[in-house]
């Protein structure tokens, strides 16, 4: 990926456009910025200078009018860079927006879809966000396998056959942890058991796992053809630098009010910064936007899968971090990235909630016109189609439709042999539950 031109030094451009500067010139680059990035609502200099500049402008004072208006919002991070200088932020548009339809969207009291509530329902939708999620962060370090794959080693319970396939029940294995730990705060200790959970298995030498990387241990980001994108901070900062950024992720700094999507986000970019460990930074620093984000009780998140989206364009996602880093440490590029990023997967969500309603419905249409089943068996089928884990015997079939023993007994039997439901004996009872795959079955199943 071609590393994004850095911007001209403001202070020495502002200088320069100064010394030639009349009031018409000054009054216009101290003014709000005018003209059109596109769709870019916050541009990085790396497009801007492409883009034909505003009549009577130049690019050089369209940048440094921009610059001036971000300025005049900029707040400071608690994070620093390697240099000591600060990491800075604005709540430039669409921040907001977007933080408010998180807000509606994801915590809080909304209105909860019914496959994420239903305590049925809610385990499969759970796990199958959770293995999404574990497997696309993995593919983006480098995972070879599919998520297809991912997901049956996972479901079946074997053991994984290659590293890759570690990598991704590691993840797994943590994310399901990281929901029990939400209410938990961050410390080093929690950071390194994430991390070494993470990597357990897969690290050349398995001594580093939930370890800070050593000062002989040269760790650069880059490509495959020896570009260096990103230098980390030295390994003898990293203790208070981590002991730093468990503070902010814990709400002690900074002292005024941050908006708490906001600060999972700065969480998520603070760990790949400083990229403490020899392997595994980016799915730790994943890893933390999603306890940061649970901590916080936006508790839709457990079933999206952010690193999804950033899977379908990587590049945009390394862009966001260098857009940051080569323009005065500004994250609003990387907030901006990651809150579209939150958009899309929510969007992915409600999309495919209704999608399983529309055929939950579709199917209950259809199960009103089969005739190989009766209404009882048809209203038995409809529930466990909603209720995957629910149990019935002949007794409370006999009793919610108010029939005899024996008609109760053959309508269950009946399902049995049409293979929509199991059996099995408990004691001295017939216990009886939705076969496994019910909607397929139901899809094939002639009328």
């Amino acid at each position: 990926m071609r590393t994004p031109a850095s911007p001209p030094k403001f202070d020495e451009l502002f200088a320069r456009l100064l010394k030639q500067a009349d009031t018409a010139l000054l009054t216009k680059l101290v003014g709000p910025p005018s003209g059109s990035a596109g769709d870019d609502s916050y541009p990085h200099w790396d497009k801007l200078r492409r883009l034909r500049p505003p009549e009577g402008w130049t690019s050089d004072e369209w940048w440094v009018a921009t610059k001036i208006g971000r300025i005049r919002q900029q707040k400071t991070a608690p994070l620093t860079a390697c240099d000591g200088s600060p990491f800075v932020y604005t709540l430039a548009d669409p921040i907001p927006e977007r933080l408010h339809d998180i807000d509606l969207r994801a915590g809080g009291t909304i209105a909860m879809p019914v496959q994420v509530t239903n305590p049925d329902l809610k385990d499969r939708y759970l796990v199958s966000s959770l293995i999404q999620e574990a497997a696309t962060s993995c593919i983006l370090e480098g995972a070879a396998t599919t998520r297809v794959a991912a997901e049956e080693m996972i479901r079946a319970g074997r053991k994984p056959r290659d590293r890759g396939e570690r990598m991704i029940l590691n993840n797994f294995e943590t994310m399901r942890l990281i929901g029990k730990w939400r209410e938990k705060p961050l410390t080093s200790s929690l950071v390194f058991d994430i991390h070494q959970r993470i990597t357990r298995d897969t690290l050349d030498d398995p001594a580093m796992a939930g370890r800070f990387r050593r000062s002989e241990q040269k760790i650069d980001v880059g490509d495959n053809f020896g570009q260096v994108f990103h230098v980390p901070p030295n390994a003898d900062e990293l203790p208070w630098r981590v002991e730093q950024m468990c503070a902010f992720a814990n709400g002690e700094t900074p002292a005024d009010f941050l908006h708490p999507v906001v600060r999972a986000i700065l969480l998520h970019f603070w760990l790949a910064y400083d990229h403490p460990f020899v392997d595994g930074n980016g799915r730790t620093a994943r890893a933390l936007f999603y306890w940061s984000m649970l901590h916080s009780k936006y508790w839709l998140v457990e079933f999206i899968s952010v690193s999804e989206i950033i899977l379908r364009a990587p590049a945009k996602y390394a862009r966001a971090f260098l857009y940051t880093e080569t323009d005065g440490n500004d994250l609003t590029y990387f907030l901006i990235y990651h809150l579209d990023a939150i958009r899309r997967a929510l969007n992915q969500l409600h999309e495919f909630v209704e999608r399983k309603t529309e055929e939950l419905d579709d199917l209950d249409r259809k199960l009103r016109g089969m005739r190989l089943l009766n209404h009882r068996q048809q209203a038995l089928i409809s529930h466990a189609l909603r209720h995957p884990r629910a149990d019935y015997t002949i007794e409370s079939h006999r009793m919610s439709h108010a029939v005899v023993y024996q008609t109760a007994r053959a309508d269950l039997l009946d399902l049995v042999r049409q293979r929509l439901l199991t059996q099995h004996k408990v004691g001295r009872t017939w216990h009886f539950r939705p076969a496994d795959h019910l909607e397929k079955r139901l899809r094939g199943t002639r009328r």
